[in-house]
């Protein structure tokens, strides 16, 4: 330049709180971002129907996990209970709309409302245990809730299950793959900014203040007590949406599919995804759901395997895929995204 000097970044700054907590760090990421969410608009026009339906549940189950995430990875409380949470928004929303006739698009959210309660209920423990205790108490909460799925018939039909009206809007039924895919796409995109907002907050800061080192946090003033609660409130909110995308997906809801198994494999989502990351529960949870179906297509291509060695292989996978992830890569898929955008950020000064 004539006259004048050009002036190459490298590295990141960041010299303020603000742009240290922004959601896009760069103007790249939030492009990438918007681009991801226009191709997905499209994505009924694309995809077939096999992709959206696993897109459909990537939505769902990500949701869900998220709830975990913010629960575990970013205020350091344990659950094992999580797939119960999810099946009472299945059967809530269900409820609501078959009992008041309350339209599904808002028994969806009036669901998350009602888990939340019944998450800050079982959250009552975490006040004064942690750790090991607070694991089991999780899983007790994992076991009485099943039991009232199995038994409470006016609420959840008992053994023979309850029916889950498809979404409707002003007449419309979003009752197949490509219009539920809106559906469960627009519960995504406002979750998702919900939950990176949440950890720009005062509240925010103080779940991950609570976990990171729980006295100084109380010497600051935080209210572990109250924090504590109030992340099993917002993880079970998280849960009850995801919990009633899914049932009025499927359309009707049975207390086979919330067992101990299901709550597993979400916290399977947050770690091989990454403790503490937004985006990494998105990852994570892909990764869960596509994983059976690349082990389904090894195995039919392999001669002489029958249907029940393919259902212990499916398990063997999910079980094999998290001791992988916490040796080799105890930080989850974020971090791995995170190494491979600096390298290309800092290029050819990546050391």
């Amino acid at each position: 330049m004539a006259g004048g000097h050009s002036q190459m970044r490298c590295g990141e700054f960041r010299t303020t709180y603000k742009s240290d907590t922004t959601i896009f760090p760069t103007p790249m990421s939030r492009n990438f971002a918007i681009g991801a969410v226009l191709v997905m608009l499209a994505g009924p026009y694309i995809f077939d129907a096999y992709i959206l339906n696993l897109l459909i549940q990537i939505g769902y189950y990500g949701i869900a996990a998220l709830g975990l995430n913010i629960l575990v990875g970013f205020t350091g409380q344990i659950s094992l209970g999580h797939a119960a949470f999810f099946g009472f928004g299945a059967f809530a929303s269900a409820w609501l709309n078959n009992t008041t006739g309350i339209p599904v698009f808002l028994t969806i959210p009036l669901a998350g409302l009602m888990t939340t309660a019944v998450g800050m209920i079982v959250g009552i423990p975490a006040g004064r245990i942690k750790g090991l205790y607070l694991a089991i108490a999780t899983l007790a909460s994992q076991f009485i809730l099943e039991d009232f799925f199995s038994r409470a018939d006016w609420f959840t039909g008992g053994a023979y299950g309850s029916m889950a009206n498809p979404f409707t809007l002003f007449g419309f039924e979003f009752n197949t793959d490509e219009t539920f895919f809106y559906v469960v796409l627009f519960w995504v995109v406002v979750m998702f900014l919900l939950g990176a907002n949440l950890l720009r907050t005062r509240d925010g800061r103080a779940f991950v203040a609570v976990r990171d080192h729980y006295l100084s946090a109380e010497i600051m003033g935080i209210n572990l007590t109250k924090y504590r609660i109030l992340s099993f409130g917002v993880s079970s909110f998280y849960a009850g949406i995801g919990g009633a995308l899914f049932g009025h997906y499927l359309g009707f809801v049975s207390a086979e599919g919330f067992t101990i198994l299901l709550s597993i494999q979400f916290l399977g989502m947050i770690i091989i995804g990454g403790l503490g990351s937004v985006m990494g529960t998105l990852l994570g949870t892909a990764f869960m759901v596509l994983l059976p179906e690349v082990m389904e297509s090894i195995v039919s291509a392999m001669p002489s395997t029958g249907g029940e060695a393919l259902a212990y292989i499916k398990e063997m996978a999910i079980g094999l895929a998290i001791i992988l992830f916490l040796i080799f890569e105890p930080d989850g898929l974020a971090h791995r995204w995170r190494m491979i955008k600096s390298y290309w950020k800092l290029y050819p000064f990546s050391y």
